[in-house]
């Protein structure tokens, strides 16, 4: 049984405690929210609104206070401690929250908590919010809610934009996530956004890209998928619109920089039989290897001895921005002609030349 229909029909039975954490402060704000208004539809029509104690640490005389309140309309009053930290409560003070939660009869608690991550990514709570975890376990629901990949929030974003009539394409999910990284939040006004602005039809990779979040990076990639296409013509319209809207030509080569630096170090793990994964864990990226994943696709049209040509194409760029008189725009222009002459197949280039 999947976890969030199974806390649903615990909270249907009048379970007594959950408690969501995660690494991610949305993660936890969401479901929480999603608990107290399960909750609360379970209760009369009338019934009482949720009784939210803000704060790491909410005093617990007022926990016990709102827990053992009986509801003037005889329903159980439901408690909510959104951004419960136990490591900021006394020992003492720890003990008497764990009794009460223990002791609960007139009401439903709903506690959240956001901790950091160990090195694999999950949640690493100290040992007094591990004691709580625990003692919550074995009252009702702990959950961590694991920070979803790629393919989950795609899908995510795919159900927000369909439960608003839009359809989200798997393309224009793709160009979301490169535009946003993996900001839960930003993703998800984003998604708005594009639905309305796409009359609540379908959402494109071109509205993406014309009514998107702004991310220099994301449309940098993308002129290098041209470039890579041998696709000098569209790169340089990508790269004219891109000075339009104001991005400085030292700011644009430093990305291409970067995005080739990308391509060359993948390359270089798939010859020593890495993965991007691996590429990833070694070299140090943060975040996400999504990125690293699309540098692999993109790699495979080059040779290491193709890209290292670019990377040189790349340097004389910055170069001559930082000590030539010449026309940025010019020079940025002439570097894509030639990094598109420089990669893909030779019979490619020759097709380019002539």
């Amino acid at each position: 049984m999947a976890a969030q229909t199974k806390w649903e029909e615990l909270a249907q039975n009048g379970c007594g405690v959950f408690y969501f954490y995660s690494t991610e402060p949305y993660l936890v704000r969401r479901q929480v929210r999603r608990a107290c208004a399960l909750l609360a539809a379970g209760q009369q029509e009338d019934g009482e609104e949720p009784t939210v104690l803000d704060g790491p640490a909410p005093d617990v005389e007022q926990v016990m206070m709102a827990a053992g309140t009986i509801s003037f309309f005889g329903t159980r009053r439901v408690v909510c401690l959104p951004e419960l930290d136990p490591a900021a409560y006394g020992e003492k003070d720890l003990e008497a929250l764990t009794d009460t939660l223990i002791s609960l009869e007139n009401a439903v608690a709903v506690l959240g908590s956001v901790f950091e991550a160990d090195r694999s990514g999950k949640a690493r709570p100290g040992k007094r919010a591990q004691r709580l975890i625990d003692a919550c376990r074995k009252l009702g629901w702990a959950e961590e809610l694991a920070k979803p990949g790629p393919v989950q929030l795609r899908q995510m974003l795919a159900d927000r934009a369909a439960a608003q009539g839009a359809e989200l394409t798997g393309p224009a999910a793709a160009a979301l996530l490169e535009r946003c990284g993996e900001d839960l939040c930003l993703l998800e006004n984003e998604v708005d956004k594009l639905a309305a602005a796409a009359g609540y039809r379908t959402i494109t990779p071109a509205l993406v890209a014309g009514m998107g979040v702004l991310n220099l990076e994301a449309d940098v990639f993308e002129m290098v998928r041209m470039v890579t296409a041998r696709n000098a013509a569209a790169a340089c319209k990508k790269l004219r619109a891109l000075l339009r809207l104001g991005q400085e030509p030292i700011a644009v080569t430093a990305a291409l920089i970067g995005s080739y630096v990308d391509l060359y170090r993948v390359k270089l793990g798939q010859q020593k039989k890495k993965s991007y994964s691996a590429v990833f864990k070694d070299f140090g990226y943060k975040g996400s290897d999504y990125r690293l994943k699309r540098s692999a696709q993109t790699a495979a049209g080059y040779t290491l001895e193709q890209l290292d040509g670019c990377l040189r194409i790349l340097l004389e760029l910055d170069s001559a921005l930082k000590s030539s008189p010449a026309d940025s725009a010019a020079l940025l222009e002439a570097a894509l002609c030639s990094l598109a002459l420089q990669g893909g197949p030779a019979s490619a280039r020759r097709e380019v030349r002539r």
